[in-house]
Order: structure tokens, then sequence, then C-alpha cells
């Protein structure tokens, strides 16, 4: 293949990565094409992309694009998966497919620059997703002012009650 060729299909890789730095490498050439077909759509479905890509052309044009470490993963058939809402959705769809797909392989990947290898994958499945941190972090901003909320309405409430109490009867 000549260097023109090879830089063609490289800027090809980076238009269709279209500057996603957070990807999954998986190993799917075991699965028949109705599955891989059904597998892809399903991944579409959820905004998550799937490049198959050439092991050596990968590796340059994501060192290239500031993305490394992937040396070890892209070895053999591979294929980079992308998208979604954020690395950990990603993370737990393809580690939910791999369970279901026995022959498909999770190869490893790359979280902001950082190597994963596939038990790296499978731990970033099991952590909790940017809503569930988004809702985690409210609540605990939220939590101190309905602290002082309830109890000034408990309480408070039962104080005033009584207070209110004293002073009928003071009035009578």
């Amino acid at each position: 293949m000549s260097k023109y060729v090879k830089g063609m299909m490289m800027q090809a890789m980076r238009d269709r990565l279209d500057g996603a730095r957070d990807l999954l490498v998986v190993d799917c050439s075991r699965l028949d094409a109705i599955t891989a077909n059904q597998w892809r759509l399903a991944l579409q479905e959820k905004g998550i992309r799937c490049l198959g890509v050439k092991n050596a052309l990968a590796r340059r044009t994501l060192e290239e694009d500031g993305i490394g470490g992937l040396d070890d993963v892209l070895k053999g058939p591979s294929t980079l998966v992308f998208g979604g809402e954020d690395i950990v959705s990603l993370s737990k769809e393809i580690t939910k497919w791999a369970k279901e797909l026995e022959p498909l392989e999770i190869k490893g990947g790359t979280v902001e620059g950082s190597p994963l290898d596939a038990k790296g994958v499978e731990a970033l499945s099991k952590s909790p997703s940017r809503e569930e941190l988004i809702s985690q972090i409210a609540g605990a901003i939220l939590s101190p002012g309905a602290n002082l909320a309830a109890a000034l309405l408990g309480p408070g409430k039962m104080l005033a009650s009584q207070v209110k109490q004293v002073s009928e009867k003071d009035e009578e």
C-alpha cells in the first residue's frame, strides 16, 4: 500500500472517529454475519459506533491524535467502539454484550488517554454512570439545606405550637 493510500485511510479513520478520545477495542471477528449486524444495529440505536481497523494504521493514527497506550491491545482482529453518553455507559453496554455473545471479546481501551486492559474495562462498567454521579453530587449539595428545613419544621413547629398554646392560656 502506498503512503498516499495509507494517508487517505488514516484521514478517513480520523473523520469516522470524529474526535472521540475514549475508545474500547473488541474482537468481533468470531461473530457470524447476522449476529454481528444485530449487535452493530443495537449499538447504533444507542449512539455507539463500531469501526473495524487495521492495527498498524489505527495505532499510528491514534498516536498522532494523542491517544496512545493501545499497542498491547491492537493485536489481532480489532474493532474500535466509541460514542454513547459517556465511557462508563459505553463500557457497561459492551460488557453486557460480551456476556451475551460469547465470541465477542473485550481487548481493552483508553479513557482520557490512559490505557485499560479487559479487566479495567469490566471494572469501569461497574462504576456509576454520569447521571448517577450528578444525582449523588446534587443530593450531597442539597442535603444540608434539607436537614435544616426538616429541623426547622420538626421541633421548631412543635415549639411554635407550644408557645401559641401558652399565649392563648395567658389571654384567657
